[in-house]
C-alpha cells in the first residue's frame, strides 16, 4: 500500500470492489527493467493490465508493447506509441487480425508453425517472425501449458517456411513461466535458442532477435528477487551460449511491470461456518474468481491479504466470492489464517493484484459489476 493509495482509498466513496494503481510504482518498475537489462527492449505485456493510462505512461517512457489482440494494438496506438515498437505476439491469430496489424504498420509477428507461417505470409508480407519455442516453465507459480510453441527441432523448420515464403525469419521466443522465481530459468531455453540460430545459419539464412518472454515476478507472500538479479543471470546465460555474438533481446513484463503497483479493497459480506463443530470458517468477500481474482485457481497465485484488525487472534478461513457459482471458491485446500474478530462488514485489501485482475473480470456475471479501476 503506497501512501498514494491509501488516500486514495480514504477519500473514496463508492460501494463495491475496486483495484487501485499507483503509477509512480510503474515507473519505477520500468526503470527497474531498463537499469537491469540495458541492452534489451522492453515490450509490454498489454494484457497483464490494458489501463490506458498505464499505457500512455509507458509509451511516455519508451516502452515497446506485447500485444494479443487488434484490440491491443489499437490500444498502444492510441497510448502513443508507433507501430515499430509493437509485437503481435499471439501464435494463435485469424488471418484477417493479421492482414489488419499489418494495415496498422505492425511488421513484428509470432509464430509456432508453418500453418501461422502461411497467414503471415498471405497477408503481411515482408514481415518479421519470431518463432515460439516450448519451455517447460519449471519453477514458475502460474505455469504455461503446451497450448504455445513447438519443440525447438521443428522452429528449424517452421523459420526456414517463413524464409523461403519471403518473410524474415527474425528469431526464437520462448516463455518460462509466468511469477518466475528462479533467476537461472532461462539457461535452458538460451541453450535452445542458441542451437536453432546454428542450425539456421547452416540452412542459409540468419536470425537477429531472442525473445526473452515474460516471467518476471511480483512479491506476493514470499520475496522475490530483484530485476537486477534476473539481469545479471540472463547475461552470463546469453554470454554462455551466445559467446561474443549476443543477438538483438527483448523482454515482455507484465506481472513483474504492474502487479505490485496495484491492490483490491473489498468488503466482507458474509461469514459463517458449515456444521456446529467446524473448525474452519468460510468468508465470502464482494469479489471472487469471476470478478478478478480467476489466477486464484487452483491456488496458484495466493495473493497478501490485510484487515482492519490484524494483529488479533486467528484461525484458518476458507475464501470464497459472492457468485452462486461453487467454484467461486478462492482457497480451500490452504485455508487462509484471518482474524477470529474479523466481521461482516469489514473492509479487506488484497495486495500485488495491479495485474490479470481486471483483465479477468466478467462484464456481469450473475449480474455484478465489473471490477472498478482506478489508475492514480
Amino acid at each position: 500500500m503506497t501512501d498514494r493509495i491509501r488516500e486514495f482509498l480514504r477519500n473514496r466513496r463508492e460501494d463495491g470492489p475496486c483495484v487501485v494503481v499507483d503509477l509512480d510504482v510503474v515507473r519505477s518498475n520500468y526503470a527497474a527493467f531498463a537499469r537491469a537489462l540495458p541492452d534489451t527492449r522492453v515490450f509490454y505485456a498489454v494484457k497483464a493490465n490494458p489501463a490506458p493510462e498505464i499505457l500512455s505512461l509507458l509509451a511516455e517512457l519508451g516502452s515497446c508493447f506485447d500485444c494479443a489482440s487488434v484490440a491491443e494494438i489499437q490500444m498502444a496506438l492510441a497510448a502513443g506509441a508507433t507501430a515499430d515498437r509493437i509485437s503481435y505476439g499471439n501464435t494463435i491469430k485469424k488471418e484477417r487480425d493479421i492482414a489488419r496489424a499489418f494495415e496498422l504498420g505492425v511488421r513484428l509477428f509470432s509464430v509456432d508453425c508453418t500453418e501461422e507461417v502461411e497467414k503471415v505470409a498471405r497477408v503481411a508480407s515482408g514481415s518479421k517472425v519470431f518463432c515460439r519455442i516450448l519451455c517447460d516453465g519449471a519453477g514458475a507459480e502460474w505455469p504455461l501449458s503446451r497450448k504455445f510453441g513447438c519443440e525447438p527441432d521443428m522452429a528449424v523448420d517452421v523459420l526456414e517456411h517463413a524464409h523461403r515464403l519471403g518473410l524474415e525469419a527474425h528469431g526464437i521466443s520462448f516463455h518460462v513461466g509466468s511469477q518466475q522465481k528462479n533467476v537461472e530459468a532461462w539457461d535452458g531455453a538460451l541453450a535452445s535458442a542458441s542451437a536453432i540460430f546454428n542450425e539456421c545459419a547452416l540452412r542459409g539464412f540468419s536470425l537477429s532477435l531472442v525473445n526473452l518472454g515474460g516471467g518476471f515476478p511480483t512479491r506476493y507472500l514470499q520475496d522475490v528477487p530483484a530485476a537486477e538479479a534476473y539481469g545479471e543471470a540472463i547475461f552470463r546465460a546469453l554470454s554462455r551460449h551466445f559467446g561474443n555474438s549476443i543477438p538483438q533481446t527483448i523482454i515482455e513484463p507484465g506481472r513483474g511491470m504492474v502487479g505490485g503497483a496495484g491492490l483490491i479493497e473489498a468488503e466482507v459480506v458474509l461469514i459463517s461456518k458449515k456444521s456446529d463443530t467446524d473448525t474452519v470458517r468460510w468468508v465470502y468477500l464482494d469479489i471472487g474468481k469471476f470478478g478478478g481474482l480467476a489466477e486464484t485457481m487452483d491456488e496458484s497465485i495466493r495473493y497478501p491479504i490485510r484487515t482492519p484488525r490484524d494483529g488479533d487472534a486467528t484461525e484458518p478461513c476458507v475464501l470464497a466470492g459472492p457468485t452462486c457459482d461453487s467454484a467461486d471458491v478462492m482457497y480451500e485446500k490452504e485455508p487462509v489464517y484471518l482474524p477470529v474478530s474479523l466481521a461482516i462488514g469489514d473492509k479487506v485489501l488484497i495486495e500485488a493484484t495491479g495485474a490479470y485482475t481486471t483483465t479477468y473480470s466478467a462484464v456481469a456475471f450473475n449480474g455484478f459489476d465489473p471490477l472498478r479501476s482506478y489508475v492514480i
